[in-house]
């Protein structure tokens, strides 16, 4: 849950929407499936901007972040300040299966996030959890 990486910002920001679950939030991303428009991505000013090592540093400070998942952890500082640069598919695509936030802290708001409607096109495996055998 990013919710737990934002918990500084969202003290000092408490009617913020990063790392409140979806719909209506901003959850993070998870990097387990990406479908990137490269040349897209390489015409945007404003993206390219982004990977500036400064400013790179400038939202790392502003969301009191310290992420350790690379991609992924860019990929949302990006999405909290910079949402209109994606295109979310919905979880089915990325069917996590890890429960370790429910056992750790999160319990009272676990299922918002866990929630996912629909027929699993993806399984996700995170945290070493095994894939159902449909």
């Amino acid at each position: 849950l990013h919710r737990h990486t934002f918990w500084q910002y969202r003290r000092e920001n408490p009617q913020t929407k990063v790392g409140d679950p979806p719909p209506d939030g901003l959850p993070g991303f998870n990097s387990g499936v990406l479908l990137l428009n490269l040349e897209a991505m390489r015409q945007s000013k404003l993206y390219n901007q982004l990977l500036e090592p400064a400013m790179v540093q400038k939202l790392t400070e502003k969301y009191h972040f310290k992420g350790h998942l690379g991609d992924q952890d860019f990929f949302t500082m990006v999405g909290m300040e910079h949402p209109e640069l994606f295109h979310v598919l919905d979880c089915t695509w990325n069917r996590q299966l890890c429960t370790w936030w429910r056992d750790h802290g999160y319990s009272d708001v676990f299922d918002q996030y866990f929630q996912c409607e629909g027929e699993v096109r993806i399984y996700h495996g995170n945290c070493n959890t095994p894939i159902p055998e449909d």
